[in-house]
């Protein structure tokens, strides 16, 4: 059996609402989709205790979550809010790309070939 305060992890990501289910958590954590102080989860049977951190990546957003407590129930969004700290870095506005994103500027008529300009070449090919 697990020590007090510990928690299965696949257990406490369904009671803090972060998965709709306890299967969904488990193929998280055996993807390798969460981490437990920076360290991979190997299982859904890994533990987590109040004090950890967890690193959790989903639908290309990343979630760092301090666990406070392990939970009881899946209860109300406001219930689960109490079982973790939200430490995850703010989101980046829809507008503003970032410096490595912008895109490459290029000369007009550089980029690809429209299908019209395929054909005149292709013919000039087949006429030699």
């Amino acid at each position: 059996m697990v020590a007090e305060g510990r928690q299965r992890i696949d257990k406490w990501l369904f009671f803090s609402r972060a998965v709709k289910s306890r299967s969904l958590a488990a193929k998280l954590v055996v993807a390798g989709r969460v981490r437990i102080n920076r360290d991979k989860a190997a299982q859904a049977s890994d533990p987590v205790k109040p004090g950890d951190v967890l690193t959790i990546t989903l639908d290309r957003r990343i979630f760092v979550w301090k666990v406070l407590g392990a939970g009881v129930r899946r209860g109300p969004a406001e219930e689960a809010r109490t079982l973790y700290e939200d430490m995850s870095p703010p989101p980046t506005p829809k507008g503003e790309a970032l410096p490595d994103a912008i895109p490459a500027l290029r000369e007009a008529g550089s980029g690809r070939p429209t299908k019209r300009e395929r054909r005149q070449t292709d013919r000039l090919i087949s006429e030699d």
